[in-house]
């Protein structure tokens, strides 16, 4: 997989004024938008490139400069300020043709009122206060989706805001040419892992198409011997790997197998310009075993990935391990597996039967070879770890047959009381919010899936900036949800307001 690199997209920074001040004035305004602009981009909380554009004063440069945003490919969305008072019919034209996520950036230059000399030049060009809200008007007016940060531009939590947005931009950008291989369909029966591959596209960007297995095997049995053993050297270099795995060790031909799926799943994604792929346990003819570390260790590369043909799940990774490109903490495919339920303690057991992502391994993972006990195929190969204790967001987005639905719950993520020396796969515990009750309850009433995108590097802030750009049906469950008000949000949704076109 390539590298995630989000330094090579770029946002637009465009102030908006009119000619009614003075070229005077307009200077003055310039250098302050360029200064703002500058600051933006130098800023680490914000992972791409913040380009200045000169300040627009008439409707025939907002157009403009809004139709070459459009077409410019590595141009990811629009940064607006309005440092005066930019009269919002001038923004209609612009606004309308605007097909790339905007934010609303309600600052001044100055952070302080200058108590002693202010004065109406000054109020004249610093209208910040009032701009922004005719500016806002037009954006309610038109029903255009957007984010509106506010505070002053050198504030920390104003950059960190405007980076969230600029990494769900980023996602959103990705997800206009991403595509996901459905590897064997679906598992057989299942309803939430199903859904409408047109109206995602559509509505999401991403194309999901089926492949056969041996489209994937052909790849498997043309790898050479040689880059096998190189890769087992891999495992052995970056893993604890299981005595029976080591090179004097009996099942030493099963690491050498998976190794071999790894390296033909790697080619195929590659070949094909993948950013994701699903499989299923159900459909592995031509392989001798399902891929357990190679999936792992492509998701770590920053592949989507989806069990049992669960396309939405990949398309949701895939855009998670963009938006965390650079942050500390880990993204993973999860499943709610097990409870742990005492009064007063009640947890959740993540995991999956083997395809969990070693970013949010808490130390380094041990390579281990276990029967599956589902299949029908040889013992898979698998890298087993503990997430480390912080705070985590699990996210879904479901298909309702109208539109779609983004579900996220806030977690906190726990070690375990007791080692779990059995149990064969990566898992993490956690605790929801505000508690598994209420959590799983609301949950279960939006209808969220059982395969969630996990993140210890992601906020709800960035997947809503993210729901917000793809215009979906957004849900949060946290510390103030309750499951009476929760329950009226989806009614009231369910009205009309997200209904797909």
């Amino acid at each position: 997989m390539p590298t995630i690199r989000l330094d090579k997209f770029e946002v637009w920074f465009v102030t908006g004024s009119q000619h009614l001040y003075g070229e005077e004035t307009l200077r003055e305004v310039e250098q302050h938008s360029m200064a703002v602009a500058a600051a933006l981009n130098d800023a680490a909380q914000i992972p791409v490139r913040v380009v200045f554009k000169p300040v627009l004063t008439t409707p025939e440069q907002i157009r403009d400069v809004v139709l070459e945003a459009n077409s410019a490919p590595n141009c990811i969305g629009i940064v607006a300020w309005m440092h005066t008072f930019s009269p919002a019919k001038m923004w209609i034209a612009g606004l309308k043709l605007l097909q790339k996520p905007l934010l609303h950036l309600h600052t001044q230059f100055n952070r302080d009122i200058p108590w002693s000399s202010i004065d109406m030049d000054f109020m004249n060009t610093n209208q910040s206060a009032h701009g922004g809200r005719e500016f806002g008007f037009i954006g309610a007016r038109l029903r255009l989706a957007r984010k509106v940060v506010v505070g002053h531009w050198q504030d920390e939590d104003v950059l960190q805001s405007v980076g969230v947005w600029t990494r769900a931009a980023a996602a959103r950008h990705d997800a206009l040419t991403a595509r996901i291989a459905r590897i064997g369909d679906n598992m057989r029966e299942v309803a939430v892992t199903e859904g409408d591959k047109v109206a995602a596209q559509i509505c999401l960007g991403y194309s999901v198409n089926g492949y056969g297995l041996g489209d994937v095997v052909k790849y498997i049995d043309a790898i050479e011997e040689g880059k096998v053993d190189w890769l087992c050297g891999q495992y052995e270099e970056q893993y604890q790997l299981a005595p029976e795995l080591r090179r004097d060790g009996h099942r030493r031909e099963s690491l050498r197998d998976a190794a071999r799926i790894e390296f033909g799943l790697r080619y195929f994604i590659q070949d094909n310009g993948f950013v994701g792929y699903t499989n299923t346990f159900e459909n592995l003819h031509g392989m001798k075993q399902l891929p357990g570390i190679a999936s792992q260790r492509l998701m770590a590369d920053g592949c989507g990935f989806g069990a049992e043909g669960d396309w939405k799940a990949a398309a949701m990774l895939r855009a998670a391990k963009v938006m965390s490109a650079g942050l500390p903490g880990g993204t993973s495919f999860m499943e709610d597996y097990t409870y742990h339920l005492p009064q007063g303690n009640q947890q959740v057991l993540g995991a999956h039967m083997l395809e969990i992502c070693p970013s949010i391994a808490a130390a380094q993972p041990s390579c281990e070879i276990h029967p599956l006990g589902i299949g029908g195929k040889d013992d898979p190969v698998r890298l087993v770890f503990d997430a480390p204790p912080g705070p985590a967001t699990n996210t879904t987005i479901v298909d309702l047959g109208d539109r779609f639905r983004m579900v996220l719950s806030e977690v906190d993520v726990i070690a375990p009381e007791q080692p779990m020396p059995k149990l064969p796969v990566a898992r993490a515990m956690w605790k929801p919010r505000p508690d598994l009750k209420t959590a799983a309850a609301a949950w279960i009433q939006a209808g969220g899936s059982h395969h969630p995108t996990f993140s210890q590097a992601l906020t709800a802030e960035h997947w809503e900036d993210l729901a917000e750009m793809w215009g979906v049906e957004f849900v949060v469950i946290d510390e103030a949800t309750r499951l009476r008000d929760f329950k009226n949000i989806l009614r009231w949704n369910d009205a009309g307001v997200y209904r797909r076109a």
